[in-house]
């Protein structure tokens, strides 16, 4: 019997719902990669938290295998290229979806983390407090990251994380500048 596929997975009505059948066909697979940080997105509780921890992660490990004047340098390309491409990739899994910013689209995370984490000293300390920071903006959202969420789609998913991220940074270079993280 021949059924329609959604992945590798055959389509049943005991199996997929209308939705995930809909996402399947319509989502463009790099979209749904990029914009669920390949699947973190769909971790609970707390799914944008799971993806600044594993963006922390990623950036501890990378960060110590690259020399020290390079390392700003990759942040800033690296948060640049989750921008370039989180905010296309966030506004196709957003029309198909149906929301305006759901919940499993955390690439927009990624970016704000790695902002975060500019110029930052490698170690624990730092890791911790970029990533408090990041998460406290992120959530309580002061403006004016409350209103760069209004933009339209991918902007608005994507760019408010950015504003996040930046008040993050800043807050970090505060608590160097007086030397709280030593």
């Amino acid at each position: 019997m021949n059924r329609p596929k959604t992945g590798n997975h055959p389509v049943t009505s005991a199996s997929v719902t209308p939705a995930v059948a809909l996402r399947s066909v319509l989502v463009p697979r790099w979209a749904e990669l990029t914009a669920t940080l390949f699947g973190i997105g769909r971790l609970r509780p707390g799914p944008g938290t799971w993806a600044s921890l594993a963006t922390v992660g990623a950036w501890s490990a990378l960060a110590y295998r690259i020399s020290p004047s390079a390392r700003v340098p990759i942040a800033v390309a690296l948060a640049l290229a989750a921008i370039l491409i989180g905010i296309p990739a966030a506004t196709v899994v957003s029309r198909v979806s149906g929301a305006k910013d759901p919940q499993f689209v955390v690439i927009d995370e990624v970016a704000g983390q790695l902002i975060a984490l500019i110029g930052a000293p490698l170690g624990w300390k730092s890791f911790l407090t970029g990533f408090i920071l990041f998460r406290i903006f992120d959530i309580v959202k002061p403006p004016p990251v409350r209103q760069i969420e209004g933009l339209p789609e991918g902007a608005g998913i994507v760019l408010d994380d950015v504003a996040a991220g930046v008040y993050a940074l800043i807050g970090m270079h505060l608590f160097l500048h007086f030397g709280l993280l030593k």
